[in-house]
């Protein structure tokens, strides 16, 4: 009888222990989620920007209609994609480009440059730009928590039974048009 009992106790503990395991990996999951979407709300405040930026430089240099389509067209692009942190992250880098390339306009126009409006939304894109950089340095943080979880032992063997998988690191190429504190120089 004494036996029985040890055994069901011994299945009580494993099943405790799994059960504790399980919820550990759903809240590494939901942190993952919410530093995602932490990501896709500071680059939708950058895609809301960028028009206004455009709109400004057009006013300076309405011949350089192919830096401006090309800035929308890579918004665009960045807005529209859905798919996962290696996907964005592509797009993101290329939108990154365009930008530091109507940034860059302001080193050919100084009246441009001077524009007080101008300016103050390169100030913002800097701001968010940093924004950005610690959202993503937060959600790699819960990622690399997640992916360490779904591999170490035993807890691996949980995270199989119930489907958990390795998740995407969210990686961006460094763009030295866009800085972080102020509004880039860009020498050609």
């Amino acid at each position: 009888m004494t036996a029985i009992y040890i055994i069901l106790g011994l299945v009580a503990l494993v099943l405790i222990y799994s059960i504790a395991i399980y919820n550990k990996l759903v809240g590494l999951r939901v942190r993952k989620n919410e530093a995602w979407s932490d990501i896709t709300v500071q680059m939708k405040r950058r895609y809301d920007l960028v028009p206004n930026l455009v709109e400004t430089v057009k006013g300076y240099a309405a011949h350089e209609k192919e830096t401006l389509t090309g800035v929308i067209n890579a918004r665009n692009a960045a807005v529209a994609s859905n798919g996962s942190p290696d996907e964005q992250a592509a797009n993101e880098n290329i939108f990154s480009q365009a930008l530091g390339k109507l940034i860059a306009l302001s080193e050919a126009y100084p009246d441009l440059k001077a524009n007080t409006n101008f300016n103050n939304l390169s100030a913002e894109l800097a701001a968010l730009e940093d924004h950005i950089q610690k959202a993503r340095r937060f959600y790699n943080g819960n990622v690399r928590e997640l992916n360490t979880a779904v591999q170490e032992f035993p807890s691996n063997i949980i995270a199989g039974m119930f489907g958990f998988t390795l998740s995407e690191f969210f990686e961006l190429e460094e763009n030295e048009h866009i800085a972080v504190q102020q509004a880039p120089k860009v020498e050609f």
